[in-house]
């Protein structure tokens, strides 16, 4: 399949994963070898999470990497919806991949607390429940996109808005490229016209999807 791209400085986006990203080979608990996020890291959370039926989603810019975007990060961050029944599969899946989670990290997670910072494990791990730019979990989850049928990655507008909005100086360095990221995958990947007015749809007070 032919694979299109546009170029930034020094770098060829493409309308899919980056080569390092297919055919990895990954163990159940990953060692961190750089500080660098990897997919074999991605991969592991994505397998771990659907075993263990964690809803979430891949959010940041380790979510753009994962569709593509040339870029680096040191770490993987999860958007989670608040909820007991899924902080508890949440905290399962992460002691499997092998994370060190202390008392007061688990009780963060199950209190629905906005960021965690997970450092102690294969990887570092950003787990995030309220992030900025983006109304609820709801709504990211009927824009999300479901990428290789393993992945449940944030839009790419949502990724962009919390950055935008987070007001973090290297967030703002990311923004330029990201939005030139998102028009060529866009364009790659347009949304199903169905689809599309079905999530208009929803919208309306009182409509059910058809």
């Amino acid at each position: 399949m032919r694979s299109t791209g546009f170029l930034i400085p020094h770098l060829l986006i493409v309308s899919g994963a980056i080569g390092t990203f297919q055919n990895t080979s990954v163990m159940d608990t990953p060692q961190q070898d750089s500080k660098n996020f990897s997919s074999v890291y991605a991969k592991a959370v994505a397998k771990a999470f659907r075993k263990e039926g964690v809803d979430y989603l891949f959010i940041g810019k380790s979510a753009a990497i994962i569709l593509g975007f040339p870029g680096t990060t040191q770490d993987v961050d999860l958007f989670l919806p608040k909820g007991r029944d899924n902080a508890c599969r949440v905290i399962s899946a992460l002691r499997k991949l092998g994370f060190d989670l202390s008392g007061e990290i688990e009780t963060a997670i199950l209190d629905g607390k906005d960021f965690i910072q997970i450092r102690k494990g294969p990887f570092q791990l950003d787990l995030i429940h309220a992030p900025d730019g983006i109304r609820d979990y709801q709504s990211a989850k009927e824009r999300f996109i479901h990428y290789e049928n393993l992945y449940p990655i944030a839009s790419l507008r949502d990724i962009i808005a919390s950055k935008r909005a987070s007001g973090r100086a290297k967030d703002l360095v990311d923004l330029e490229f990201l939005e030139e990221f998102r028009k060529e995958y866009e364009r790659a990947h347009p949304v199903p016209l169905r689809s599309a007015r079905q999530r208009a749809v929803r919208t309306l007070p009182g409509s059910h999807p058809p």
